[in-house]
C-alpha cells in the first residue's frame, strides 16, 4: 500500500499550462489533501466505460463516493464527512470545474489499463478471467460474471454496464467480517464469480461470489451496478456459493405461486464449508434473502462419502434436475454419475430421488443439457479422460427409472422382484426405505413427511454412446428446430461442435476454434431468444456464434456438402437457407436437403457437347427434377454474357447459341474457347455448366509436326483440305480439292489421321557418319492428294544452331506409298557426344509440310568420340564402321575415312597403370584390381588372360570394364610369393606391371582393451602382423561387425564395437578379402552396460572445470567417458567456438590418438562441449565440467560412456546441472588493481565479488600468493576469507600476485605487500654508555614485559578475527543450509510419498492399536489368559457360568455406575489400578459402544458436579479417575478411523522426516548425543568430520525391496562413515525393509554385517572386535571409517553364529544414554571406558560422570563456541516446519467433515458448562483441551508407535517431545512469554505458537458452528464401530479382580445400596469362581423397601481361573459380546 496525497495528482491538473486550472483552484477542500492508501495496479479500477461515467455525469462529491463504494479498500477520510465536499462546490458552477476534475480522476486511475470496448460478435476484457454467463429473457441482455466485475451487455455483445465485485480484503477460513482485525490472515483476494442466475418475475440478476463464504447479492437487470440486496453481516444459513473457484456451484431460480425461490448445488469447498448442505431450497426475497431456514436441505452425514460434483442444474414444467458425479457410501469407493430429480413446488425436499448414468464404457459425466424429451450427457472416455462421449438419456426412461426407485423404497423396502435391493435412502442420513401401501407413489407424487427421502436408485439408467469425440468436453446445449435436433458441444481447447442427432447415431458436421487453443469453453452455453445464435464463454472472451451458417456457402455443392441439418439449397433462390426461409420449400425439387438429395441440381447432358464457333444453332439441355414454374414464369439460357430463352419440355430445355460475333476470342495456344452456360430463374442461376465454341483453323497451328493428324483427329468435327493445307468444319473446302474427314465422321472412307499425306520412316540406315557425304532416303504415303501440282519436295535437317534444307525427289512406288531420296551432303556439326540425334522432316514446295506419322531423327556419330584407344575402337559396333586408323596421330575413324594402309587390325600389348591392393592373404580370395589401358575388347579377352606373382587371377565379368579396368581374384600361393601382374591377350605381347604384388600371412597377436560395455562404442584395437594385407579387411566382434576406424596400420587395427544382445565373451574374427584370421587366445568380453547412482557436485562455474564426482557400477569397463553439455548458442558463438562435427576424425598410423575437440557443432544450431573423464575405479569417475561460452544456454547435460548416454539429472537421481555465472572478484586494494593491497601478518585476506559460492564449494578453491598457498576458510557468496602465509612466499613465475583458482576460471586482484613488524628500536650506544647497570636491567624488564603483552594483544586479536569469520560464516551458512536440507528432504519425502503409494503406511491393525492405547507400556493386554492345564475341564464350566452372570451385571448401568464409585472410594485402588480397570471395562463393553459411552457421559457429568464447587479449571486435567481413562480409550477407539484417513499420513510423513533427518548426522552410540535434533540436551555440541557413504547391500529373494526376485540384488544404503556397525546395521534395516512394518523385520542383534571386497574377501564387521582402538583407558567403537569402509562396497547383512558383544546389547546394561560412561572390566583400577564420538570430558555441558579409573587426562584442545552450535536446532527446525505444520493442520482443521465423536463430546463439554452456570471460556477452553488436545493428540505426537509399527529412537523420540511440547503450549489461553533465561527448546518455536494458538482457537469455534451431532446419529456410528471392532468382553475384568485379590491379599469394607438387578445366579454351585464381591453382594443382602442393603467383609482368595481353563476356546458358548475376536 503507498501512501500519497492526491493534492499532487490535484496540483498536476492545476498546472498554469492547463486553461481551466484557475477555475479549479478554488473548487477543492483542504480535506481533499488527506493521505490517500490506493493498491497499486488494482484490477477493479480499470474500466474506462466508468472513467468516463464519472467524467461526464457526476459532481466531484458523487464521484468520489462512486468510486470509494467501487473500491472499499480506497481509504478516503474526505468521506466521513460529507459535508465537506461542498465547501468549494457552491461556490461556482459546477460544468465550469468538472472536467479537470474528471481528468483528476483519469490520473488517479491511470495505474490501470481501461478495459477497450469490443467489437458487435465477441466480448472480451483484458487481465480479466470470465467466469459465468446469463441471459435474461425477453430481454436479450447478456451478463458475464467474472473475477472482480460483472459485465452487462446487448444482444449484439456491446457493454452496457459494468460493476467492480473485488478484490475485497477476506480468507476462506474466517466467516464475513466486518473489522479486518477478526481475521488476521485476511487478505486482498480476487472475487471469482460462482453463480449467476435471472430472476424474471423480481427483475433481479443474482450475483454469488467466492469471498464472503460465498454470500450471493442482488442487482437490477437494468444496470448491474444497482445492488438491490448485499448481506452486511450475513450467517451461516446464508453461505450459498463454494468459497473455492474449482468447485463448482450450479442453481436455478424456480419460480412458485406468489415468490421465487432459488435451488442451489454446490460441492464440498474450504474447512467452513462443512455445515452447508450440498443442496439446498433458498428464499429470494423477505428478511432473510438466500437462507435456507424453513426450506428443505439435503441433509449429509459424512461430506467425505459424498462430496458431491456438480455439473449442471434444469428445469422443465414439473420438476428441477441435478447432474452431478459422486462416490458412493464406503461400500462404493468409485465415482458415478449421477441425476437427481426434485418437484419444483416441493421445498421440503421430500421428493427427492436421484438414480445413476451409465453412458456404456465411458467414464464420469462431465456436462450435461436437458433438451425436449432428452437428457444430453457428456461422458469422459478413453485412457486418463482424454476423449469424450455423448449419450442421450430419454426423459420418459429417465422418469421410469426414477419412478421405480422411488415405489421400490415407499413399497417394497427397497427390495426388486429378485429380492435384491434395487433403491434405498443414501447420504448417511436415519431414513431408510419402508412399506407403505402400493398407491403411496400416486398418492405422493411428490413425496411426503412420512416417506422416505433421500432415494437413490441402484440400477443404472445405461444407453449407448451417439458419437465420440477426441477432446474432452466442458460444455452442452441444443435446439431443436425443423424437426430436428441439434447438439453443440464445447470442448476444452477451445473448439465448439455442432453434432446432428439423428436416430440412435450423432453426427459432427462442423467445428471451429472459438476461443484460443487450449482455453476450455465454459457449462455455459447459451442460446438467444430466437434460436439463431449461440452465447459461447471462454475464460477470456465471450462469442456469438450463429446457429446455422447457412449463408456462408456460396453454392449448392458447399451447402449440401456442409451436411448442416439446418440448411438446404432453395433452388429458385439461389442460396443456402434455412427451411424457413425459402419461400417454395414445400414444393417438389424446391428446397433440397443433404440428408435427403446428396445431388444438386446439374445439367445431365447436352446436345451437341460443343458447336463451330462459325455458326448459330440450337443446343438440348437435360435438367433431371427440374422445378416446375408458374404459368408467367420462364426459364432462359446464358451462354456467359449471351441470353437465349429456354424452352422447356419435362426435363428437356432447348436454347439456341449465340452469333459468331457474340462469342468470346479463344485464348492464345488453344482451338476453342469454353463460356458458362447456365439455366436461369431471373437472375438465379438453377444449373450451370460449361459449353465450347471451337475454330477448327487454330487446331492445326497446335501441331506443326502433323498438323493433318491433329485436325481429323481432334475431338472437334474438322476436315482437312490437304492442297491448301486448311483445317475446316463442315464441307468448306476449296471446290475440286478432295477432303479428309474427320474421324468422328462414320459414313465415309477417306477420314481420320490415317488417310493424311505422312513420312512414315527413313528408308534406309538412320546412323550417319561425320564427314562423309551420305544419301538420306524416306518412305511416304498418301502422296496422292497432291496429283496435279508440281512435284516439288525439300527434306530438312534440325542441326545444332541451324535449319539445314535439302532438295529431295520424289519416287512412287505400288499404292499409294513412294521414297524421297534426300540430296547426298556431308555434315560437320560441333558434337560433344558420341552420337547425335537431329530431327528430320519433308515439305511440299518450301512451306507445306507433310505430317511425320512419329518422331523421326537421323544420328549423326564420330568414331573419335569416346573410342581413345585402339581396344575401345575395335570394341566399337560394328555397324559403325570404325577402325584404329595410324595415319598421322593414331586415332578412331570412320572406315572409309582412313587410308588403306593406315588400319591397324591388331591393337597394341596391354598397358597396366596402376594396381591395388599390393599385398593379399596366401589363401587367395583378394579381389585385385587393374587399371590401364588396351586391357582388351571384350571379356573374353581377358577371362583367362591375367595371372599375379605367376599365379593366375580369375577376373569378374561384372567388374570388367572395356580395355580400362580388369578386377580379379587373386589364387592361392605360399607365403612371401611375390612378383608382378600380367595381362597376356592372345596374338599381342603381354602387359607386365612396374608394381609388385606379394603374397603375405597377416597374424593376429593381441587385443586391447579385453572387455567393453554391452551397449558397445569401445574402441578395440587389435595387434598383429602384416595387417595391412588387402584393401578389403572388415573386422566382427562375435558375429556383429565391428567398423573399423582409418586407416588400417601394418601393425595394429583400430575398431569400434556395435552393441550386444547379451553381456559374455565374444571372439574377435578379423577378415582380409576371403581369409579370415581369429584372435583365440584373447577373446573380448562384454560386460553388463555401466550404471550411474550419483553424481555431485550439480553446478558449475560457466568456465568449467569442477571436480565432478561420479558413482556407479561398471565404470571401468567404459574406455573414454565424457561429461557432454549441449547448447543453443547463436551463430557467433559457434564460428568462434565450434569446429565442424567429425564422427570419425582421421586417425594416422604410430601417431597416439587425438584428443576429442572441446566444442563440435550439430545440427539444429546446437553446439555440443565435451571433457574427458578420468576412471578412478570400477564405481567413480571423475569429470571436469566442460566449459561455457556466455552467451550460449545449456540444453542437456549428460555423460557419454561409450555408446551409452545418461543424462546427469538421471545419474543424479533427479538433480539436473546448473550452470552460474562466472564469479567476479573486486580488486583487494581500494586504490586500483595495481596498488599493492597491505596485508598485515597475523590478518586473513577478505576478497570481496559476487556469486563465489554458486558454482563451487570452499575446499575446491585455491588461493595463490607466490608459491604459497592461502587457506580459505570461510566462502559464500560475496566474501571469500582465506589465511595467508605467516611470511611473505617467494614469486611464482617471477609474479607475487594473488591467484584464485575456481575450476577453469582462474582470477588475479593485483599484488599483495606484507607488512613488516614495527621493531623497537634499540637503545643507542651513546646512551647505554651514560646509564647506569641498575637502569638497563629495568629497562630490559620492562621491555620484554612489552613484548609479551604485545604477543598475547595479537595472538588475541587473531583469535577474535577467526571468531568473527566463524560466527559471519555461521550466519550467512544457517540459511542456505536449511534451504538445501529442505529441498534434500522434500526429495526424500516424495520418494517416501511413492513408496508408500505401494507399500502403504504401517499403520497397526486395531487391536494392536487398541491393547497399546489402552494398556500403555504393557505393550498389549497385561491379564492375557493363560494356556489350558491338564486337569482343569471341570473348573472351565463354573468360570463360563460365571462369565455369564458378569456379562448381566455390567449390562446394568445402576450396578456398574455403583462399582465404579465403590472401587474408587477404597484407599488401596491406586491410579494405576483405575487405569486397568478402566481399560478392562473398554475392553468388556467395546462390542456395545452406546451403553458405554452413556456411562462415560453420566460419570463425566458427576466428576463436573464434584470440580465445579472446588476448581473446574483442574477437570480432565490428569487421569485420576477411571472416567477420565474411559475417555481417552473412547476418544482411542472413535477417532481410529480418522488416523488412519486424515491424521495418519502427516503424522507419518513427520515421524519419517525427523528420522531422516537425525540419520543424516553423525549420532554418538555412547552418549545418544546428535549433530541434528531439536532438543538441545541432546545436542552433539561438537563440529565431527564424517562423509556420507552408500553401501551397496547384497538382498536375497523376497527380503524388503527384492520381494518376488528369485536372485541376490544390489539395494543402495545410505549411511555415513562414523556409524557404529550397530548404526549400519539398523540403517540398511532402514532402508532395505522401507515397505516392511517393523515388527516383520529381523532383529539388528540376531544379524552380522559382512563387509565383501573381492570375490572371496568377506569379513564381519562388529561394534568391538580386536581391532578397536584403546588408548588411556578409553576403547573407541568401531566405525566404517575405522575398517576403512569404501564409498560404493559391496555388504551382506548374514545371521548371526555366535553371542557377540554388540553396543547396543552391552550399553543397556552399561550406559544409560547421556548419563554415565560405559566402562568394561569395572573395577578400582584398569577399567575401560568406551566413547564413539566425543569423550564424555569433551562434553561442554558442566560435569560429566568420569570413568573412575582414569589416571591420565588428555591434555585440553581448543573448543569451537557451544553456543554456535546451537544454531543446529534452528535448521534442523527450519527444515522440518513444513512437515510440523501439516500435522498440526491435520488435527486442527475442519477442511474435512469433523469426526462425530469430537463434535459429540465438545456438545457434552457445552452442556456441562451451561448445567453448571461456567461462563468462563477459558474454563471451557481448557476442558476441551484437556479432554482432547492433551489427553490423545498430545500422545498419538509423542508416542507414534501407538499408531504405525515403527520402531522410535531415542533421538526422535526427543524431538517428538520438543513438538509435542510446542503443541501444547500451543493449547494454552495464557499468553506465551520467552526471555532470555527461556529453555532453548521453547526459544525454537516463540514465533509459530501464537499462530497455532490461533488455530486452536478457529478448530473450537469452527467445531461449536458446525451443525449439532444428534444422539440418533451418534448411536449409529457407535453401533458401527461396534460391530466392525469387537472386543475381548469381560473375562479380563474378572482375571483382573481376581489378580487384584490375589495382591492384596486384603479385606474390603462396602457398603452400598442396590436395587433388584442383582439376583443371585440360579443353580450356581458354592463353589463358583465368580466375581467375590459381587457373588457375596448378591448372596448375603438383605431387602429393604428401598432396596438391598449390604454389609459384607470378604477375605479375598488367591484364585486364578485363567490357570483352569483354556479361554476363549473352551468357553465357546459365552455370550459372543465378550469373545476375542
Amino acid at each position: 500500500m503507498k501512501e500519497f496525497s492526491p493534492c499532487v495528482l490535484v496540483r498536476a491538473c492545476m498546472h498554469p499550462s492547463l486553461p481551466l486550472a484557475p477555475a479549479l483552484g478554488h473548487c477543492l477542500c483542504p480535506s481533499l489533501c488527506l493521505p490517500l492508501s490506493v493498491p497499486p495496479l488494482s484490477p477493479r479500477l480499470r474500466s474506462l466505460s466508468l472513467i468516463l461515467h464519472l467524467s461526464a455525469s457526476l459532481p466531484p462529491s458523487r464521484a468520489l463516493s462512486t468510486l470509494a463504494s467501487l473500491h472499499p479498500t480506497l481509504h478516503l477520510p474526505l468521506l466521513r464527512a460529507p459535508t465537506a465536499l461542498t465547501c468549494a462546490v457552491s461556490q461556482a458552477p459546477v460544468m465550469a470545474h468538472w472536467p479537470p476534475f474528471g481528468l483528476c480522476l483519469l490520473l488517479l486511475l491511470l495505474s490501470s489499463p481501461p478495459l477497450p470496448l469490443t467489437g458487435a460478435h465477441r466480448f472480451s476484457a483484458p487481465n480479466t478471467t470470465l467466469n459465468h454467463l446469463a441471459l435474461a429473457p425477453g430481454r436479450g441482455t447478456l451478463y458475464v460474471g467474472a473475477v472482480n466485475h460483472l459485465f452487462q451487455l446487448g444482444p449484439e455483445l456491446q457493454l452496457e454496464a459494468v460493476a467492480v465485485t473485488g478484490p475485497v480484503i477476506d480468507s476462506p477460513d474466517c466467516v464475513p467480517f466486518r473489522d479486518p482485525a477478526e481475521c488476521p490472515q485476511a487478505q486482498l483476494t480476487d472475487n471469482a464469480n460462482q453463480l449467476l442466475l435471472v430472476s424474471s418475475r423480481a427483475q433481479e440478476l443474482v450475483a454469488c461470489g467466492q469471498v464472503r463464504q460465498g454470500v450471493c447479492e442482488t442487482r437490477r437487470l437494468g444496470d448491474v451496478a444497482e445492488v438491490l440486496y448485499q448481506a452486511e453481516d450475513p450467517g451461516d444459513g446464508q453461505f450459498v456459493a463454494a468459497n473455492t473457484p474449482g468447485v463448482a456451484t450450479v442453481g436455478l431460480v424456480v419460480p412458485l405461486p406468489g415468490r421465487d425461490l432459488l435451488l442451489v448445488a454446490r460441492g464440498l469447498a474450504g474447512k467452513l464449508s462443512a455445515g452447508v448442505p450440498p443442496l439446498a431450497i433458498r428464499q429470494l426475497a423477505g428478511s432473510q434473502p438466500f437462507s435456507s431456514e424453513g426450506l428443505g436441505r439435503l441433509v449429509v452425514g459424512d461430506f467425505s462419502d459424498y462430496n458431491n460434483s456438480y455439473v449442471g442444474a434444469f428445469a422443465d414444467a414439473r420438476s428441477a434436475y441435478f447432474v452431478f458425479r459422486r462416490r458412493g457410501a464406503r461400500a462404493q469407493a468409485e465415482y458415478r454419475s449421477y441425476v437427481a430429480r426434485v418437484c419444483l413446488g416441493d421445498t421440503n425436499l421430500y421428493s427427492y430421488v436421484e438414480v445413476p448414468l451409465a453412458c456404456q464404457g465411458q467414464g464420469l459425466i462431465q456436462a450435461a443439457f436437458l433438451a425436449p424429451g432428452t437428457l444430453l450427457g457428456a461422458f469422459a472416455a478413453g485412457p486418463r479422460g482424454t476423449q469424450a462421449a455423448l449419450c442421450a438419456f430419454p426423459m420418459a426412461e429417465l422418469g421410469a427409472s426414477m419412478e421405480q426407485a422411488r415405489r421400490l423404497c415407499y413399497t417394497a423396502g427397497g427390495r426388486g422382484p429378485s429380492g435384491a435391493e434395487e433403491a434405498t435412502v443414501e447420504y448417511g442420513v436415519t431414513s431408510r426405505c419402508v412399506t407403505l401401501p402400493l398407491d403411496s407413489p400416486e398418492s405422493y407424487p411428490c413425496g411426503d413427511e412420512h416417506t422416505p427421502s433421500p432415494i437413490a436408485g441402484r440400477q443404472p439408467l445405461e444407453v449407448q454412446p451417439l458419437l465420440k469425440l477426441g477432446q474432452p468436453v466442458s460444455a452442452v446445449a441444443a435446439l431443436q428446430a425443423d424437426g430436428h435436433m441439434i447438439a453443440f458441444l464445447g470442448d476444452t481447447q477451445g473448439q465448439l461442435h455442432k453434432v446432428f442427432l439423428h436416430g440412435s447415431q450423432g453426427q459432427v458436421y462442423h467445428s471451429q476454434q472459438v476461443g484460443p487453443p487450449g482455453s476450455a469453453i465454459s457449462p455455459d452455453l447459451l442460446l438467444d431468444s430466437s434460436g439463431s445464435h449461440l452465447y459461447v464463454l471462454t475464460a477470456h472472451q465471450v462469442d456469438r456464434i450463429p446457429v446455422a451458417a447457412c449463408p456462408q456457402f456460396p453454392d449448392c455443392a458447399s451447402c449440401l456438402q456442409a451436411q448442416d441439418p439446418l440448411c438446404g439449397w432453395c433452388v429458385l433462390q439461389g442460396r443456402c437457407t434455412q427451411k424457413g426461409q425459402c419461400r417454395r420449400a414445400g414444393q417438389p425439387n424446391q428446397w433440397l436437403w443433404s440428408y435427403e438429395d446428396s445431388h444438386c441440381l446439374h445439367i445431365q447432358s447436352l446436345l451437341p457437347g460443343h458447336h463451330p464457333r462459325q455458326e448459330q444453332g440450337q443446343v438440348t439441355l437435360s435438367v433431371p427434377r427440374l422445378p416446375i414454374l408458374d404459368a408467367d414464369e420462364y426459364f432462359h439460357c446464358a451462354f456467359g454474357d449471351y441470353d437465349s430463352l429456354a424452352h422447356v419440355e419435362g426435363p428437356h430445355v432447348a436454347c439456341v447459341t449465340p452469333p459468331q460475333d457474340q462469342v468470346p476470342l479463344n485464348p492464345p495456344g488453344t482451338d476453342h474457347v469454353t463460356v458458362p452456360l447456365a439455366l436461369m430463374f431471373e437472375d438465379v442461376a438453377v444449373a450451370a455448366t460449361n459449353f465450347s465454341f471451337y475454330d477448327c483453323s487454330a487446331v492445326q497451328a497446335l501441331e506443326a509436326a502433323a498438323p493433318c493428324r491433329a485436325c481429323v483427329g481432334s475431338i472437334w468435327r474438322c476436315h482437312w483440305c490437304p492442297q491448301s493445307s486448311h483445317c475446316v468444319y463442315g464441307e468448306h473446302c476449296p471446290e475440286g480439292e478432295r477432303t479428309i474427314y474427320s474421324a468422328q465422321e462414320e459414313d465415309v472412307r477417306v477420314r481420320g489421321p490415317g488417310a493424311c499425306p505422312q513420312v512414315e520412316g527413313l528408308a534406309g540406315p538412320h546412323l550417319v557418319p561425320v564427314g562423309w557425304e551420305s544419301h538420306l532416303v524416306l518412305r511416304v504415303r498418301n502422296l496422292q492428294h497432291f496429283r496435279g501440282l508440281p512435284a516439288s519436295f525439300h527434306c530438312w535437317l534440325e542441326l545444332p544452331g541451324e535449319l539445314r534444307g535439302l532438295p529431295a525427289t520424289l519416287e512412287e512406288t505400288a499404292g499409294d506409298s513412294g521414297l524421297i531420296h534426300c540430296q547426298a551432303h556431308q555434315f560437320y556439326p560441333s558434337m560433344s557426344q558420341r552420337e547425335l540425334p537431329v530431327p528430320i522432316y519433308v515439305t511440299q514446295g518450301e512451306a507445306q509440310r507433310l505430317d511425320n506419322a512419329h518422331a523421326l531423327y537421323v544420328i549423326l556419330y564420330d568414331c573419335a568420340m569416346g573410342h581413345p584407344d585402339c581396344s575401345h575402337c575395335q570394341a566399337a559396333n560394328r555397324s559403325l564402321g570404325c577402325l584404329w586408323c595410324a595415319d598421322g596421330q593414331p586415332a578412331c575413324r570412320y572406315g572409309p575415312l582412313c587410308p588403306p594402309g593406315a588400319v591397324e587390325l591388331l591393337c597394341p600389348a596391354p598397358s597396366i597403370d596402376a594396381v591395388e591392393p599390393l599385398t593379399g592373404p596366401p589363401e587367395g580370395g583378394l579381389a585385385l584390381t587393374i587399371l590401364g589401358s588396351n586391357l582388351g575388347r571384350a571379356f573374353a579377352d581377358v577371362q583367362y588372360a591375367v595371372s599375379v606373382a605367376s599365379r593366375p587371377c580369375n577376373p569378374e565379368p561384372s567388374l570388367y570394364r572395356t580395355s580400362a579396368r580388369i578386377v580379379c581374384v587373386t589364387s592361392p600361393a605360399p607365403n612371401g610369393t611375390t612378383g608382378p601382374v600380367r595381362v597376356a591377350i592372345k596374338s599381342q605381347p603381354p602387359g607386365i606391371s612396374s608394381q609388385h604384388f606379394t603374397y603375405q600371412d597377416p597374424v593376429l597377436l593381441s587385443l586391447s582393451p579385453h572387455w567393453g560395455p554391452q551397449a558397445g562404442g569401445t574402441q578395440l584395437t587389435i595387434r598383429g602382423q602384416h595387417l595391412q594385407t588387402g584393401g578389403n579387411t572388415s573386422a566382427f566382434v562375435g558375429g556383429q561387425p565391428c567398423p573399423i576406424l582409418e586407416p588400417v596400420c601394418p601393425e595394429a587395427i583400430v575398431c569400434r564395437t556395435r552393441p550386444q544382445a547379451v553381456p559374455g565373451e565374444a571372439a574377435v574374427l578379423v577378415v582380409f578379402g576371403h581369409a579370415q584370421r581369429t584372435l583365440l587366445a584373447s577373446p573380448f568380453r562384454y560386460t553388463a552396460n555401466p550404471r550411474l547412482v550419483a553424481a555431485e557436485p550439480s553446478a558449475s562455474f560457466r568456465g568449467g572445470g569442477r571436480l565432478i564426482r561420479v558413482r556407479g557400477t561398471g565404470l571401468d569397463v567404459v574406455q573414454r567417458p565424457l561429461l557432454s553439455v549441449w547448447l543453443e548458442a547463436d551463430t557467433e558463438v559457434q564460428a568462434s567456438r565450434a569446429q565442424p562435427q567429425d564422427s570419425q576424425p582421421r586417425r594416422s598410423c604410430g601417431a597416439p590418438a587425438a584428443d576429442p575437440q572441446a566444442c563440435i557443432q550439430l545440427g539444429g544450431g546446437l553446439l555440443q562441449c565435451s571433457t574427458v573423464c578420468s576412471v578412478n575405479s570400477s564405481s567413480l569417475l571423475l569429470c571436469r565440467s566442460p566449459a561455457v561460452p556466455d552467451r550460449a544456454r545449456p540444453q542437456r547435460v549428460f555423460f557419454i560412456l561409450d555408446n551409452v548416454q545418461v543424462d546427469f539429472a538421471s545419474a543424479s537421481g533427479g538433480q539436473g546441472f546448473l550452470y552460474q555465472p562466472n564469479p567476479r572478484l573486486a580488486p583487494l586494494s581500494r586504490e586500483g588493481p595495481a596498488r599493492p593491497y597491505r596485508l598485515k601478518p597475523g590478518h586473513v585476506l577478505d576478497v570481496e565479488g559476487e556469486g563465489l559460492n554458486l558454482g563451487i564449494s570452499k575446499e575446491e578453491v585455491r588461493v595463490h600468493i607466490g608459491r604459497g598457498e592461502c587457506l580459505v576458510k570461510t566462502l559464500t557468496r560475496n566474501h571469500l576469507y582465506c589465511e595467508p602465509p605467516a611470511h611473505a612466499p617467494q614469486p611464482a613465475n617471477g609474479s607475487g600476485l594473488p591467484q584464485f583458482v575456481m575450476g577453469n576460471v582462474q582470477l588475479a586482484l593485483g599484488p599483495v605487500q606484507y607488512e613488516a613488524e614495527p621493531l623497537l628500536s634499540a637503545f643507542p650506544v651513546e646512551a647505554q654508555a651514560g646509564v647506569g647497570m641498575g637502569a638497563a636491567v629495568l629497562i630490559a624488564a620492562v621491555l620484554l614485559l612489552t613484548l609479551m603483552y604485545r604477543h598475547k594483544s595479537k595472538q588475541a586479536l587473531r583469535d577474535y578475527q577467526k571468531v568473527l569469520l566463524q560466527l559471519e560464516s555461521l550466519e550467512t551458512g544457517v540459511g542456505d543450509q536449511c534451504r538445501k536440507e529442505f529441498t534434500d528432504l522434500m526429495t526424500e519425502m516424495t520418494d517416501l510419498s511413492s513408496d508408500l503409494e505401494a507399500s502403504g503406511i504401517p499403520f497397526l491393525d486395531y487391536r494392536t492399536y487398541a491393547e497399546r492405547a489402552f494398556f500403555p507400556g504393557h505393550g498389549g493386554c497385561p491379564l492375557q489368559p493363560k494356556p489350558e492345564g491338564p486337569g482343569e475341564d471341570g473348573r472351565c464350566a463354573t468360570v463360563c457360568q460365571g462369565l455369564t452372570q458378569l456379562s448381566n451385571l455390567l449390562n446394568s448401568k445402576l450396578f456398574l455406575l455403583t462399582l465404579i464409585h465403590t472401587l474408587e472410594e477404597q484407599p488401596s485402588f491406586s491410579q494405576r489400578d483405575r487405569c486397568h480397570v478402566a481399560s478392562l471395562l473398554s475392553l468388556a463393553l467395546h462390542g456395545k459402544l452406546e451403553y458405554l459411552t452413556d456411562i462415560m457421559r453420566t460419570l463425566l457429568g458427576d466428576l463436573a458436579a464434584h470440580y465445579v464447587h472446588r476448581n473446574p479449571k483442574l477437570m480432565l486435567r490428569r487421569t485420576e479417575t477411571m472416567v477420565e481413562k474411559l475417555l481417552t480409550n473412547w476418544l482411542s477407539i472413535c477417532l481410529y478411523a480418522f488416523l488412519r484417513e486424515v491424521a495418519g499420513e502427516p503424522l507419518y510423513m513427520l515421524f519419517r522426516a525427523i528420522q531422516y533427518q537425525v540419520d543424516k548426522g553423525p549420532v554418538d552410540a555412547v552418549t545418544g548425543k546428535a549433530k541434528r535434533t531439536l532438543n538441545d540436551s541432546r545436542l552433539l555440541r561438537e563440529d565431527v568430520e564424517f562423509q556420507p557413504l552408500t553401501l551397496m547391500v547384497l538382498v536375497g529373494p523376497g527380503a524388503g525391496g527384492a520381494a518376488g526376485s528369485s536372485e541376490m540384488q544390489h539395494v543402495p544404503a545410505r549411511v555415513l562413515d562414523t556409524d557404529t556397525i550397530t548404526q549400519v546395521k539398523e540403517k540398511v534395516l532402514d532402508q532395505v525393509y522401507k515397505g516392511t512394518p517393523f515388527s516383520q523385520r529381523p532383529s539388528v542383534h540376531a544379524l552380522d554385517l559382512e563387509w565383501r571386497s573381492g570375490l572371496a574377501g568377506h569379513l564381519t564387521l562388529s561394534d568391538e572386535d580386536l581391532t578397536s582402538v584403546t588408548q588411556n583407558h578409553w576403547k573407541r567403537l568401531n566405525t566404517l571409517q575405522h575398517y576403512k569402509v569404501p564409498n560404493g562396497a559391496t555388504v551382506g547383512l548374514v545371521p548371526q553364529l555366535h553371542s557377540g558383544s554388540t553396543i547396543s546389547q552391552s550399553l543397556a546394561q552399561r550406559c544409560p544414554l547421556g548419563e554415565n560412561i560405559p566402562t568394561l572390566e569395572d573395577g578400582e583400577e584398569g577399567g575401560v571406558c568406551l566413547w564413539h564420538l566425543v569423550k564424555a570430558t569433551e562434553e561442554p555441558e558442566g560435569t560429566k560422570v568420569r570413568c573412575s579409573s582414569l589416571r591420565e587426562r588428555e591434555p585440553a584442545r581448543a573448543k569451537a563456541i557451544p553456543e554456535i552450535y546451537l544454531t543446529r536446532l534452528l535448521s534442523m527446525k527450519g527444515t522440518l516446519q513444513k512437515f510440523v505444520d501439516d500435522t498440526f493442520q491435520a488435527i486442527l482443521s475442519v477442511n474435512r467433515p469433523i469426526p462425530i465423536a469430537v463434535k459429540y463430546l465438545f456438545d457434552l463439554l457445552d452442556e456441562l458448562a451451561e448445567k453448571h452456570g461456567i461462563e468462563d471460556p477459558g474454563t471451557l477452553h481448557i476442558w476441551k483441551t484437556n479432554s482432547l488436545l492433551l489427553r490423545f493428540w498430545v500422545n498419538a505426537l509423542k508416542n507414534p508407535q501407538l499408531i504405525f509399527d515403527v520402531r522410535v529412537s531415542d533421538n526422535v523420540d526427543a524431538i517428538l517431545a520438543v513438538i509435542a511440547q510446542t503443541f501444547i503450549d500451543s493449547c494454552t489461553t495464557s499468553e506465551h512469554k520467552v526471555g532470555r533465561d527461556s529453555p532453548v527448546n521453547k526459544l525454537l518455536y516463540a514465533r509459530e505458537i501464537p499462530r497455532y494458538k490461533q488455530m486452536v482457537e478457529r478448530y473450537y469455534a469452527d467445531i461449536r458452528q458446525s451443525s449439532p451431532a444428534s444422539y440418533q446419529e451418534m448411536n449409529s456410528a457407535l453401533a458401527e464401530l461396534s460391530g466392525v471392532r469387537h472386543g475381548p468382553g469381560g473375562a479380563p475384568v474378572y482375571m483382573w479382580v481376581e489378580r487384584l485379590a490375589e495382591q492384596s491379599g486384603e479385606t474390603w469394607g462396602l457398603r452400598t445400596r442396590l436395587g433388584p438387578h442383582c439376583p443371585p445366579p440360579r443353580g450356581a454351585p458354592r463353589t463358583t469362581l465368580l466375581l467375590p464381591t459381587v457373588w457375596r453382594l448378591c448372596k448375603n443382602s438383605t431387602t429393604t423397601s428401598t432396596g438391598t442393603t449390604i454389609r459384607l467383609s470378604v477375605p479375598w482368595r488367591r484364585t486364578l481361573w485363567a490357570r483352569s481353563c483354556s479361554w476363549p476356546a473352551a468357553c465357546s458358548r459365552s455370550p459372543p459380546w465378550w469373545r476375542t475376536k
